[in-house]
């Protein structure tokens, strides 16, 4: 009996310690070094219509982002985002959320609730996501000013953290 309730009493706990676990801290270990030779295309239209392509960013240090606004873990870490696009203000810096398929007005509605202050491309298809492989909301990727992909991400990120902040700071850094 005690083996019961003591198993009882641990699954509980484990449990309730997940439901207050913080989001995902950035240690080193998250970002995985790029090992594909080339970096998938992407040219999608924005919530105005917009075409963008990787190429115009050409120059900048990029964190593309892959979410949905059905995502917990994707909205999760937005604010995190908005906070490191903010802390590399008027540098060679930008983040691009690519919303996974969902309607305009929808991924509309949530950019202006949540006054995000990123790049929201739309991947209606998921033809995008796939070429990128990405099989799990959220995923994200740091392009070098090069247009090359340095790293990629899976899963929910603090991107405020010194580990992330210091992981964009080196892409940045002249001669990277």
């Amino acid at each position: 009996m005690w083996s019961v309730a003591l198993v009882l009493l641990v699954f509980s706990v484990a449990l309730g310690g997940l439901a207050g676990v913080p989001r995902a801290r950035a240690d080193s270990a998250r970002f995985v070094p790029w090992t594909r030779a080339d970096t998938p295309a992407l040219s999608l239209k924005d919530l105005s219509g917009k075409v963008h392509q990787l190429a115009d960013y050409r120059g900048k240090v990029v964190l593309l982002n892959f979410w949905a606004t059905w995502c917990e873990p994707c909205k999760d870490e937005m604010p995190s985002m908005q906070k490191l696009k903010e802390r590399f203000a008027g540098q060679a810096f930008e983040v691009i959320a690519v919303n996974y398929g969902e309607n305009p007005p929808r991924v509309r509605d949530f950019v202006e609730r949540e006054r995000l202050g990123l790049v929201v491309l739309l991947d209606p298809g998921q033809e995008t996501a796939k070429a990128w492989r990405v099989r799990v909301l959220p995923g994200s990727y740091l392009i070098g000013p090069d247009g090359r992909v340095r790293y990629s991400v899976i899963g929910e990120l603090d991107w405020a953290t010194e580990t992330a902040v210091g992981v964009v700071r080196g892409l940045l850094a002249p001669g990277r």
